[in-house]
């Protein structure tokens, strides 16, 4: 219940997310990235409520990480190819989305190390927990 709860949470932040420029995130949250995550390249930031995100390119992998005001870590989002989600969830696809394809992957790994998945198929996200068990869907 208390992920379902997370997942909710993050879903709507999302929706909610404003661009900002790298000046206006406060240095400590700035700090915890290049901590984190130095190889970083190419870093966009995003406002969600109290929080910060930095979209990143690392090591050839797209990366989203969510900071709290303090710098610490929420959740980190990384692409995944499709083919590498467990099978449970390519064949939830096929089954409910018939003919449609995955446009993005993610593996997300919430604060707690909790791992769920995300699979974009037609505008919608699909979450699914760490065995591949759907969770819910959020229209983009």
């Amino acid at each position: 219940m208390l992920f379902f709860l997370l997942a909710t949470a993050a879903s709507i932040s999302l929706a909610n997310a404003q661009k900002i420029a790298n000046k206006d995130v406060p240095s400590v949250v700035k700090s915890a990235l290049q901590k984190n995550y130095p190889n970083a390249t190419h870093v966009k930031w995003e406002k969600e409520k109290d929080n910060y995100e930095a979209g990143f390119e690392m090591i050839k992998e797209d990366y989203s990480v969510l900071f709290d005001a303090s710098g610490k870590i929420v959740e980190t989002e990384i692409e995944i190819n499709a083919t590498t989600l467990p099978a449970n969830i390519l064949t939830y696809v096929a089954q409910n989305f018939p003919g449609k394809k995955i446009k993005e992957a993610a593996k997300i790994t919430d604060a707690k190390g909790m791992i769920t998945y995300e699979a974009e198929v037609d505008g919608t996200d699909l979450l699914f927990d760490r065995s591949g068990t759907f969770l819910k869907a959020v229209k983009g």
